[in-house]
């Protein structure tokens, strides 16, 4: 059984910075593929950044430059460092873990932006 739990989620000033972590139980962390989705309300979910099972990222275009996204396969944790943080970031942000078999999710970690 697979389960990832969020944290680093709060309220913050625009242009602050958050550091979001997901924490993942289960075997072999480090051959999945990891991203991170945020929904904000009345808003579908979007993928904000993933990376890959040797290290490669991608980012939506509203974060790049602002947001990073790392892993330590060592503590089975996933991290999205938010810096210059923005109104328009205030979202609930998720965790997810692609097995192939089957895709896992998070609770997710609430994320406000204010101006």
């Amino acid at each position: 059984q697979v389960q990832l739990v969020e944290s680093g989620g709060g309220l913050v000033q625009a242009g602050g910075s958050l550091r979001l972590s997901c924490a993942a139980s289960g075997s072999f962390f480090r051959i999945y593929a990891m991203g991170w989705y945020r929904q904000a309300p009345g808003k579908q979910r979007e993928l904000v950044a993933s990376i890959g099972s040797g290290g490669s990222t991608n980012y939506a275009d509203s974060v790049k430059g602002r947001f990073t996204v790392s892993r330590d396969n060592a503590k089975n944790t996933m991290y999205l460092q938010m810096n210059s943080l923005k109104p328009e970031d205030t979202a609930v942000y998720y965790c997810n873990q692609d097995r192939g078999y089957g895709v896992y999710w998070g609770q997710g970690t609430q994320v406000t932006v204010s101006s």
